[in-house]
C-alpha cells in the first residue's frame, strides 16, 4: 500500500499554476509573443490619472525594446510603441509632424506612476502626458514629460489576438 499511496498522492511541494495572464495583469518576467518574436517583460508602468488606470510594458528581445500599451476604456485598447527623436517642449502643441504625418492632440494630463522592474526608479513619480493620433487613427504619438526630460514614442494599434502571454511566475 505504501508504494501506491506515494504514486497517487499529490506532492505537497508543488507550486500552484501561474494565474492566467491578460494584457491587464502582465507581470515583469512574463514572455510576450508578438509578430513572431518572444519578448521578455522587463519593466511595467501603471499610470493613474484620477480613477483612470492604464499600463505600459517594456518588452525586450535581444537589443530591441518596444512598449506594449494596454487600457480598458469603453473597450480594450492595445498599442505597440517605439521611442523616436522629436523635439517637443511644454506646453504640448495641438499638433505635431513626424515623417510627413500630422498628429493631433487627443488628450493630456498628469498621472502618478507605479514602476516595476527596469521602471522601478520612477515609482511614485508624476508624469505629464499627451496622446496624439493621425487623421486615420492608424498611428499614434505618445509624449511623456518626466521633469525636464520629454520622451516621444510612435505607435500603432494591435488586437488582443496578435499577442500570446506566457506567465513567468505567479
Amino acid at each position: 500500500m505504501g508504494l501506491f499511496s506515494k504514486m497517487f498522492t499529490k506532492n505537497k511541494n508543488t507550486k500552484p499554476a501561474p494565474k492566467e495572464r491578460t494584457v491587464l495583469n502582465i507581470k515583469v518576467g512574463d514572455i510576450i509573443n508578438y509578430d513572431l518574436f518572444d519578448y521578455e517583460v522587463v519593466g511595467k508602468i501603471t499610470y493613474r490619472d484620477g480613477n483612470y488606470e492604464w499600463y505600459g510594458y517594456q518588452l525586450l528581445e535581444g537589443h530591441d525594446t518596444i512598449w506594449l500599451a494596454a487600457e480598458m476604456d469603453d473597450e480594450l485598447e492595445l498599442g505597440i510603441y517605439k521611442k523616436v527623436q522629436l523635439p517637443v517642449s511644454k506646453p504640448y502643441p495641438k499638433k505635431l509632424e513626424l515623417e510627413g504625418k500630422t498628429y493631433y492632440l487627443e488628450e493630456s494630463g498628469t498621472a502618478r506612476v507605479i514602476g516595476e522592474g527596469r521602471s522601478k526608479n520612477i515609482h511614485g513619480s508624476l508624469v505629464d502626458y499627451a496622446d496624439y493620433s493621425d487623421e486615420d487613427e492608424e498611428r499614434f504619438l505618445s509624449i511623456e514629460g518626466w521633469g525636464t526630460e520629454i520622451e516621444v514614442s510612435v505607435g500603432y494599434p494591435i488586437e488582443n489576438y496578435e499577442i500570446k502571454i506566457m506567465a513567468g511566475s505567479n
